[in-house]
């Protein structure tokens, strides 16, 4: 019996004993995506809302509902993880993610520019204001509780930076400084102490 005649077989002997697994359709996935980023949104504008960043709580992250992200989430939508992920794994980059931080100044991907020095090609991360640092606080705690669900912790997004994300980010050495202070004041000190301080430093500079 040739390969493929046993992945056939395989196959059809699977679906006669009701072990052949359905794939998710597409409502399932656009209302299991809408439900994610909704509560995403719920979350940051909580936590926006505590350091006094009332009106980037409301409007955060609103290029998610755009056709390219929205559709793109609900393609590659898993519940457990974000889909730019997915969508990166399968074509090699995310055109999702591309449009989404160009539009959101709470991302270090919008903070980077070329560098000015002659004969020094590449990029290098400019300084990003403390306003979208915060929203950016919010916002990694925020993604971390709503796919971590019951078993997030405060020390998450500052190990998820630490471990995923710092020596592949582009990032300015002082907007590095002040997240990872932040992020490891959340892990220390807690969501409320760390709120307070950024509330009442954030005009003076964190």
């Amino acid at each position: 019996m040739s390969e493929r005649e046993e992945k056939t077989e395989k196959k059809n002997t699977e679906a006669s004993n009701g072990m052949t697994e359905k794939k998710p359709g597409f409502w399932h996935n656009f209302f299991g995506h809408l439900r994610t980023i909704n509560n995403h949104k719920r979350l940051v504008r909580r936590r926006c809302f505590k350091m006094g960043l009332y009106r980037q709580g409301l409007m955060h992250d609103l290029s998610k509902y755009s056709f390219i992200e929205f559709f793109t989430g609900v393609k590659y939508y898993r519940g457990y993880r974000s889909p730019i992920g997915v969508e990166r794994e399968e074509k090699g980059y995310s055109y999702a993610w591309l449009h989404h931080k160009s539009h959101n100044k709470h991302h270090l991907d919008y903070w980077v520019d070329f560098k000015m020095e002659k004969g020094a090609p590449g990029l290098v991360g400019v300084p990003m204001p403390d306003r979208y640092i915060a929203e950016m606080v919010a916002d990694r705690l925020s993604a971390c509780e709503n796919y971590h669900k019951e078993k997030y912790t405060q020390a998450d997004a500052y190990e998820y930076y630490i471990n995923n994300s710092k020596e592949r980010s582009i990032i300015h050495p002082q907007t590095e400084e002040k997240l990872i202070r932040l992020l490891e004041m959340v892990k220390d000190e807690g969501e409320e102490a760390t709120f307070k301080y950024i509330r009442e430093n954030l005009k003076t500079g964190l």
